[in-house]
């Protein structure tokens, strides 16, 4: 961030001691960054804590997953370990750091893997890094891993790297916290050799992880990524050091470059080659505008160049800076030297030799007062200037304010009637002092021109009522001559001072209220996270701030269309639909007031990014006539305009990331379904095949007792077969979305005793026990969809139940809910695939005797329960082995009465 602190010249940076101050108050924290996992992070960070202990620290694990890899499990042991809290959650035992174990510990040193780790609900805090802040602020040095791709500030480039989006994230503002941060870097060919080995994941894992994620490019790319945040946490700290060490730079341990523009047209091909420049030495740069008391004077157009210009700098990728200061060369210097730039971007000077007689230019003082910067000073072209708006200004005729010049002659009416009183005890000189008192009222009150009004008022009513000879515009005396235009020029310089200064604050105020604005504009942009959302909020902050109409035009099946707009209206006339597809299709602005079809009733400006753009902005007034915005009101719409392209892309961009881990997912549904189908169908039809072709090659010879058995094998393969099928249907529905239940007030014992009835072949060497109370409360189910879930547990629990065991079928109403549970005696469902047991084609392993399933039945209950509004959750028996399943649907409101029945 860059510092600027003018009156500390030599001094030490105030925020950089403060930074300093806090850091000796709590413990050290150091990070063991790495690009991808399996890079060795949690194992070096066990090496430092061994370390630590040979010089006498006393070192715990708060935390350490070594996700069975046999090298880090052996450096864990010696380690004293806190060990982990039990947190019940949804009826499962979660195990999570114990934070207040540690700190009733207070160790010297904790060691806490996976920072960007989510904790259970339930916990004190919800993310792990916030425990880390807790035990940092106690005073506890804290030892961490973390993966570049769980970097708040990183995500939308990973997930464009690697098409999946991480969703446990950490802020940057924890790595900018951080005291060391030690890069564990491998190359991807020594990744891809430990994947393969079996060092990182286990091998069906690894062979995943190696189509999907860990491909050579994306491992560079995430390697850079690591490389750069890296260097860029090393370059922060080397400028605080510098700050609060009061060492003036530039220390060339990294470069940066600064450019200075100013209100030339010439700035434009300056800011080109700083960014030319930056990009070849790979260094940040900024654009610095600074801003003097002359600077009040520019003209609209002047101002319209150096906002063109900044915010070039930042299209290009810089930093945009305005610096209030007095004087151009000594502004630059001490922002310069207080941010370790190294190279320094300047215009050669324009002003005639004549001129350089009276005074150095701002290049001159630049190069003499640098010292070890290196000055860059280009003759730019004026030519080469910012791509022109297109757009007309509308004129801002300066308004005759009479009570500004009413309430002057009051001030000098003032002054002379107290003069009057006045003049019997002094001389006549110093009534001047009384006059020169009325213009600076004017001046700051009510701006130059009336102050200068009141100034010529006051000279002649001066000059007039007590100059001899009085009652005359004549002067006799010399000396009075001498008076009267020595007033005369001190009230013209005071009041244009005074003025001067009144416009330097107000134009303050206004820019205050400005950035405030914009702040507050960019905030709620932030916090928006649908499209409608990010639209409305720039309908509505368009039309209040500058008091026009608004519409928003957004791309749509190749046209585009009117998506939002305050006041609402989506009423567009040929012309405007033509001059807003014009702006899109071209990137210029169009309609009224710009140089292309004007007889638009709106004025259309395009919303555009760096990569092309993304909508149009129409705007409107009560004015039928004549051009739309001020100078002024131009710059606020691009500011507001880039924020909220901005904002738009960041949501297209989310939604392009979900499309294809969507369609990524498709593609693993689609792979996952063949191999199915390759060994699910494949399995009943050779046995289907077998025993017709057995019946067809020996019936006559076959004895009537095989010839039933083959049937019956044939029956029972074809009833598998279609119920396989009939599964892939539903997924099917479930997965287009077209499930649409036709539900109904039923009793769930009746539902449940039919599917009991249809399972009777599957359950035969089962028992079963159904305990449903007759006065159990109605539900609102579709029969069918809900017959096929009980069916389809009922299946579940005989393939996984030991023969001759029981299986329970049980309900009961709590307050909101009716209750309905499967369970069973067989070996329980284990703890790590609880999260998955109900994803599709995923199926927990079991024995050679189990026959296999499709892994679609559990996800097919899931999806029917909660298309009824229910919910079903998985989990094991207590105090005995065995699964239970557990559906909960909401009571209904809306049953009609006995009596309505009747």
């Amino acid at each position: 961030m860059p510092d600027d602190n003018r009156d500390q010249a030599g001094r030490p940076s105030p925020d950089a001691l403060l930074e300093k101050a806090r850091a000796e108050t709590r413990g050290r924290l150091k990070i063991f960054l790495g690009a991808a996992p399996g890079v060795g992070k949690t194992y070096e960070m066990l090496i430092s804590g061994r370390a630590k202990i040979a010089d006498g620290l006393d070192v715990v694990i708060g935390v350490v997953e070594t996700h069975g890899r046999k090298e880090t499990e052996a450096l864990v042991a010696g380690f004293e370990i806190i060990p982990r809290v039990e947190i019940d959650y949804k009826g499962r035992a979660l195990e999570e750091m114990d934070l207040d174990g540690i700190l009733a510990r207070r160790p010297d040193l904790v060691l806490v893997d996976e920072l960007a780790h989510t904790n259970a609900e339930g916990s004190r805090h919800p993310k792990r890094y916030l425990d880390v802040k807790e035990l940092l602020d106690r005073g506890i040095d804290v030892y961490t891993t973390l993966n570049i791709q769980h970097v708040e500030s990183l995500n939308d480039v990973v997930s464009q790297i690697t098409r999946i989006r991480v969703r446990e994230t950490v802020p940057d503002s924890i790595i900018d916290l951080a005291d060391d941060v030690e890069i564990i870097d491998l190359t991807p060919d020594d990744l891809i050799k430990r994947l393969h080995d079996g060092k990182v994941y286990m091998p069906r894992t690894a062979e995943r992880a190696l189509t999907n994620y860990f491909t050579p490019g994306n491992l560079t790319a995430l390697r850079e990524l690591a490389l750069r945040k890296t260097a860029q946490r090393v370059d922060d700290q080397l400028l605080t050091h510098m700050q609060a060490h009061a060492i003036s730079g530039p220390w060339a341990a990294g470069e940066r470059v600064l450019v200075s523009i100013d209100h030339h047209p010439r700035s434009a091909s300056l800011v080109r080659y700083a960014a030319r420049m930056a990009s070849r030495l790979r260094a940040p740069w900024a654009a610095v505008y600074i801003e003097t008391n002359r600077s009040i004077n520019l003209s609209e157009a002047e101002r319209d160049t150096i906002a063109s210009t900044l915010r070039l700098a930042e299209q290009l990728g810089g930093e945009a800076i305005t610096i209030p200061g007095r004087e151009v060369a000594e502004e630059l210097v001490r922002h310069a030297t207080a941010n370790n730039v190294t190279h320094i971007v300047i215009g050669a000077p324009k002003k005639p030799t004549w001129r350089e007689w009276w005074g150095r230019s701002i290049t001159d003082d630049l190069i003499r007062k640098t010292g070890e910067i290196s000055v860059h000073v280009i003759s730019g072209n004026e030519k080469d200037g910012t791509t022109a708006r297109g757009i007309k200004a509308a004129a801002t005729a300066p308004q005759l304010d009479l009570k500004a010049y009413l309430l002057a002659t009051v001030y000098v009416a003032i002054a002379l009637g107290v003069s009057i009183v006045l003049d019997q005890v002094l001389d006549v000189r110093n009534l001047a002092l009384v006059f020169l008192m009325a213009v600076l009222t004017s001046a700051v009150l009510h701006g130059l021109r009336p102050a200068l009004y009141s100034c010529i008022l006051g000279a002649l009513s001066f000059n007039f009522f007590f100059l001899p000879p009085r009652y005359t515009l004549t002067i006799s005396d010399p000396e009075s001559v001498l008076a009267f235009f020595f007033f005369l020029g001190v009230a013209i310089i005071a009041s244009n001072l005074t003025a001067t200064v009144q416009r330097q604050a107000a134009a303050a105020r206004q820019r205050a209220r400005t950035t405030e604005d914009l702040y507050l504009f960019s905030k709620k942009l932030a916090g928006t996270g649908t499209l409608d959302d990010v639209l409305w909020a720039t309908a509505f902050q368009l039309a209040s701030m500058l008091k026009v109409r608004v519409v928003l035009l957004l791309p749509e099946e190749g046209s585009i269309a009117v998506k939002a707009g305050y006041p609402p209206d989506d009423t567009l006339d040929d012309a405007d639909i033509a001059a807003a597809r014009w702006a899109w299709e071209h990137n210029h602005a169009a309609g009224r007031g710009a140089d292309t079809l004007p007889g638009a009733k709106r004025l259309y400006v395009p919303l555009r990014t760096e990569r092309a753009a993304v909508g149009v902005i129409g705007l409107d007034s009560d004015r039928r006539d004549g051009p739309l915005l001020t100078p002024e009101q131009q710059r606020l719409l691009d500011a507001l305009a880039d924020q909220a392209a901005l904002a738009i892309e960041r949501v297209q961009l989310v939604g392009d990331v979900d499309r294809a881990r969507l369609a990524a997912e498709a593609d693993r549904l689609r792979s996952a379904l063949l191999t199915s189908i390759s060994h699910d169908l494949k399995t009943p039809l050779a046995a289907i095949l077998g025993a017709a072709g057995t019946l067809r090659d020996y019936f006559a010879s076959m004895p009537e007792e095989d010839r039933s058995d083959l049937l019956s094998t044939v029956v029972d393969e074809s009833e598998r077969l279609n119920r396989f099928i009939a599964n892939l249907l539903d997924m099917t529905k479930i997965e287009s979305g077209a499930m649409e239940p036709n539900s109904a007030p039923h009793y769930a014992g009746d539902i449940v005793g039919t599917a009991l009835a249809r399972a009777a072949k599957i359950l035969e060497h089962h028992k079963t026990e159904m305990s449903i109370p007759a006065e159990l409360p109605m539900v609102r189910v579709d029969p069918v969809l809900f017959e096929q879930v009980i069916f389809n547990l009922l299946d579940n629990a005989a393939k996984y139940a030991p023969e001759g065991s029981v299986i329970q079928i049980e309900g009961w109403a709590d307050v909101d809910n009716v209750v309905v549970q499967v369970s069973d005696e067989g070996p329980g469902i284990p703890p790590a695939d609880l999260d998955r047991i109900f994803d599709t084609f995923y199926r927990v392993r079991k024995g050679d005797q189990v026959r296999a399933g499709t892994g679609l039945g559990l996800s097919i209950c899931r999806g029917f329960i909660e298309a009824m509004g229910g919910t079903i959750t998985a989990g094991n028996r207590r105090g005995r082995p065995g699964a239970v399943f557990t559906i909960r649907l909401p009571k209904p409101t809306d049953l009609p009465k006995l009596d309505e029945l009747k």
